[in-house]
């Protein structure tokens, strides 16, 4: 059961830094002031790290033991969303004005969160997971493994989760789908301290594939970080994982950082996980 994500995650290889910034010149500590866009290597850097371990103390409570090495990766993907803050090129799916993107996640926001609350979890989860997926963008024609709708479920998929044909195009429907989706991940890697994030690759990777990997390359050195294990000798895994898979984590740490800090990257929206339905 893979959901395939509707922007190829091989953009990711193209990423680089925004230039103009020299690690030696710059301070450890980050002004308030200073948007990402503006901070130097180092500061930047150091940004990434503070935001990521409060992205998952949000979604499990802890604080994941990232290596630098993953760190760099979600900065990376950091990155290239934020050189499409402003970047005149409209609304074009996967390289247009983020601006855009973020103002259509506040609109869904409060559906997302209802509906990722009710199966108890992580509303972060819920509020990003379609901004990597696609966008948050309700897409009706299949891509060319037949996915549609805002959560990219596949027709097999959504019908094993209770969806039909129509309700994949059903936000309220297919959120809660997907909820149930990442609560059966959590439940398979349960005894993993880093569990939301072996969900999250599950989703798109397939849960099966994801148990295979672990088995494979994750030991009582690197366990402490399994997704870093996976990233990290993604050259011993296959070519979907290469190519696609090990990106997609990263990139979601990226939008929620970015999502729930919107003004540190000059988006004059609030945090998505403040946006609540109306009574």
């Amino acid at each position: 059961m893979k959901v395939q994500t509707v922007f190829p995650l091989t953009l990711a290889v193209f990423f680089v830094l925004i230039p103009g910034d020299s690690p030696q010149s710059s301070a450890q500590t980050t002004p308030s002031t200073t948007i990402y866009q503006q901070m130097t290597l180092t500061q930047r850097a150091t940004f990434v790290t503070e935001k990521a371990r409060e992205i998952s103390r949000k979604m499990s409570g802890n604080d994941y033991e990232f290596t630098t090495a993953f760190e760099m990766e979600i900065q990376r993907a950091v990155d290239m969303y934020a050189r499409r803050v402003g970047n005149n090129a409209g609304n074009i799916p996967g390289k247009g004005d983020v601006r855009f993107v973020f103002e259509r996640g506040q609109t869904v926001a409060p559906t997302l969160i209802r509906n990722f609350r009710a199966h108890n979890v992580s509303p972060v989860i819920g509020l990003y997971l379609p901004l990597v997926e696609s966008e948050y963008l309700n897409i009706e024609s299949p891509n060319s493994m037949g996915a549609v709708g805002m959560f990219q479920f596949l027709p097999q998929t959504g019908e094993h989760y209770g969806l039909s044909a129509a309700d994949l195009l059903d936000v309220d429907k297919s959120a809660d789908a997907a909820a149930r989706y990442i609560a059966d991940g959590l439940n398979t890697f349960s005894t993993d301290r880093m569990k939301e994030a072996l969900a999250l690759l599950a989703y798109n990777r397939g849960g099966n594939n994801v148990e295979r990997d672990i088995a494979t390359l994750v030991n009582d050195q690197n366990r402490a970080c399994s997704i870093c294990a996976l990233t990290e000798q993604k050259d011993k895994l296959d070519k979907t994982f290469r190519s696609e898979n090990v990106y997609y984590v990263p990139r979601f740490f990226a939008a929620a950082i970015i999502g729930e800090n919107p003004q540190a990257f000059g988006l004059q929206t609030r945090p998505l996980s403040t946006i609540e339905a109306k009574p």
